[in-house]
């Protein structure tokens, strides 16, 4: 048996829990499913499986070899079918994204019943995290960034400029009244946002006339590091937030904030798709990938950046 047989009776006992009926579905003896998993325990110097009378549980380090090793024999099926399959065949697979949680929910997630059904045997596993992802550690096949990007071996396709708005709640401003100039500032409190505790916030940013970043110390007695938190404080009436358009238009559109100063806005922020550099990507992952720029920069602002992909490790 070669070491591919062994994975392939490895992710199906994974994902059936049971030696039983991954022997029945591969039409192979349970004894050598079994020891099939046996011998890549042994390679592999680890346990894979929790096994007891009654269930099959993947062990932690199952759980990380079964996520690299689905991504990989989905790779194999679709090298061996590369030349047999006819143009417009049916994508089999999984896609791992990441993205901010205001694009997953606002522009990714209302879409992706579109993308599904048309590819019926594709599956999307889509993260939504304040951290970044380390997109080769973790197996990501692709992520949007909004921001600047600096992550050299990277190949980045930008996508576009989303708008920063300044927001704040209705009950903030009947508190504290609407601000209308800079100056107006002095009297009003920052919700300070800091990827970690513990660091000071840059304060209010605008630009000046040549879409340089300039940067005004304000008050304010809440700092936060998570993208929820920011707006829940903003709701809440805790002081003005900027952010990103995407991320805060659903609560403009209800109600629950209020945009100010839109003359004094921010520089806008670059939308990004980064993904490995690999000479040959999977379909899937190439057809995901242009979905999701399709359905990103149908709401970003047309100044974008060609897009042209481009290595970061070139910059």
């Amino acid at each position: 048996m070669n070491p591919l047989d062994r994975m392939q009776i490895f992710a199906r006992v994974a994902e059936l829990a049971s030696f039983t009926q991954a022997a029945q579905v591969l039409g192979i003896p349970k004894a050598n499913a079994s020891l099939a998993v046996q011998q890549l325990e042994a390679q592999l110097g680890t346990r894979l499986l929790h096994r007891t009378t009654r269930r099959v549980q993947l062990t932690q380090d199952g759980q990380v070899y079964y996520e690299r090793c689905k991504d990989l024999l989905d790779d194999v099926e679709e090298l061996q079918t590369l030349f047999a399959q006819p143009e417009g065949a049916a994508l089999r697979g999984r896609v791992r994204i990441d993205m901010s949680t205001g694009i997953a929910r606002q522009l990714v997630l209302p879409r992706l019943p579109e993308l599904l059904q048309r590819h019926a045997l594709l599956e999307v596993e889509l993260s939504s995290t304040d951290r970044r992802v380390d997109l080769v550690r973790e197996g990501f096949d692709c992520v949007i960034r909004v921001g600047p990007v600096a992550e050299p071996g990277l190949v980045a396709r930008p996508l576009g400029l989303v708008r920063v708005a300044t927001c704040a709640s209705p009950a903030y401003l009947a508190r504290k009244g609407t601000p209308r100039s800079l100056e107006d500032l002095a009297q009003h409190e920052l919700v300070h946002y800091v990827s970690t505790l513990g660091t000071r916030s840059a304060g209010f940013e605008t630009q000046d006339g040549s879409g340089n970043a300039r940067f005004h110390a304000m008050a304010g007695r809440v700092t936060v590091n998570s993208a929820e938190a920011y707006l829940g404080a903003c709701a809440a009436g805790l002081g003005l937030i900027q952010a990103p358009l995407l991320g805060v238009r659903e609560l403009i559109d209800r109600g629950l904030l209020v945009e100010v100063l839109p003359d004094h806005p921010a520089p806008p922020m670059p939308v990004t798709l980064l993904y490995a550099h690999r000479r040959h990507l999977p379909q899937r992952v190439r057809v995901v990938m242009d979905w999701l720029a399709e359905v990103v920069q149908a709401h970003l602002r047309s100044e974008a950046p060609a897009a042209k992909s481009q290595s970061l490790s070139k910059r």
